[in-house]
């Protein structure tokens, strides 16, 4: 690991004008003296304005109730998203076949993801029309400030209700330093001890006691003693909320059938249980360079990627894990139908 750490040395400068976000592992992003100096907090500045002006050329395919829920709390709320008959079509779907799986562990918690590669759902008309239609990558390009084709799986989130082995997603926290999104198109009714999203209303929105308390935060972070901080994922206790500005969190328990959009340099968890849960959706993600000027021009929409993502992620993974030893923390395992346990 070291060797390829000193390898890719002389891209650590260039890489301040990336997504990067790791302090640990680029000695220009974790420098002391340099985020004394505001260079985190530069990033984060820019990349917010460049964030809100494609998202203005982006805002036309967005209804103007939802950019004003959106511009308000940070996150979309639609109940109802589907017809009723589509969404108990769909349900029924992937209650009764299964799609190539992957699983990952966190603690007490397993998170299962199943392709919806267009080979996957080949011959599943219910799944077709779903990813065919542009409703959800469009709310995610809004929410996320960016253009590009968004990454949706089925996403199954068991957790076990073990307190003694936290979850590193039941802490408040941001995902990197700028601008992404994450939507969730629950398929089971989620109420308040389901594991339910926390969100901070208006936590996407820049205070000055937020960027003071990330600068402070990134001067230490490469040798912060939480690996989620180092790796650039800010966490935040709930009592410091209102030193910078932001409400409580809220739990957005929903009824089944509702699509949740968010953008998730907010600060969000997964609200913990203290009973066993498990909980689906359609789950969708997006993040970019933030420092691009443009909307479009994304590798994931090219032939051979767009509608192969889950196939071709796992190959490159499978690739790591053979010449280069790096295991990466999801585990394929066999294909799931939606109720289905875990395999690890």
């Amino acid at each position: 690991m070291k060797v390829l750490s000193w390898i890719a040395a002389p891209l650590w400068p260039l890489l301040i004008v990336s997504g990067q976000k790791s302090f640990r592992a680029n000695p220009f992003l974790g420098s002391v003296a340099l985020n004394r100096l505001g260079l985190h907090v530069a990033r984060v500045q820019i990349a917010e304005r460049m964030a809100a002006a494609r998202r203005a050329r982006l805002a036309p395919r967005i209804d103007a109730r939802l950019r004003a829920q959106y511009e308000r709390e940070g996150f979309i709320a639609i109940e109802n998203f589907l017809p009723a008959e589509e969404f108990a079509a769909l349900r029924r779907d992937l209650e009764e076949a299964p799609l190539a799986s992957w699983e990952r562990r966190e603690g007490a918690t397993v998170t299962r993801r199943g392709s919806l590669d267009l080979l996957d759902i080949e011959g599943r008309p219910v799944l077709q029309r779903l990813m065919a239609s542009p409703a959800i990558p469009d709310l995610l390009r809004y929410a996320a400030g960016c253009g590009g084709e968004p990454l949706i799986h089925l996403q199954t989130v068991l957790a076990e209700g073990d307190t003694r082995r936290p979850d590193p997603q039941n802490t408040l926290h941001m995902d990197t330093f700028h601008s992404t999104a994450k939507a969730w198109l629950y398929l089971q009714d989620v109420g308040i001890e389901d594991g339910p999203l926390m969100y901070v209303p208006g936590s996407h929105r820049l205070t000055p006691a937020r960027l003071e308390w990330e600068r402070e935060l990134s001067a230490c972070a490469a040798r912060h003693d939480d690996p989620e901080i180092a790796a650039g994922s800010f966490r935040i206790a709930d009592e410091t909320l209102a030193d910078l500005g932001y409400p409580p969190a809220r739990a957005l328990a929903v009824p089944a059938n509702t699509l949740v959009v968010a953008n998730t340099h907010g600060f969000h968890a997964r609200k913990a249980s203290a009973r066993p849960t498990a909980r689906s959706e359609i789950y969708g993600s997006l993040r970019r360079n933030p420092f691009l000027p443009v909307t479009g021009l994304h590798l994931h929409s090219l032939p051979g990627l767009k509608g192969h993502l889950s196939t071709r992620q796992a190959q490159i993974d499978a690739a790591l894990a053979r010449y280069l030893g790096l295991k990466g923390p999801w585990v394929a395992v066999p294909p799931k139908r939606l109720s289905d346990p875990a395999s690890i």
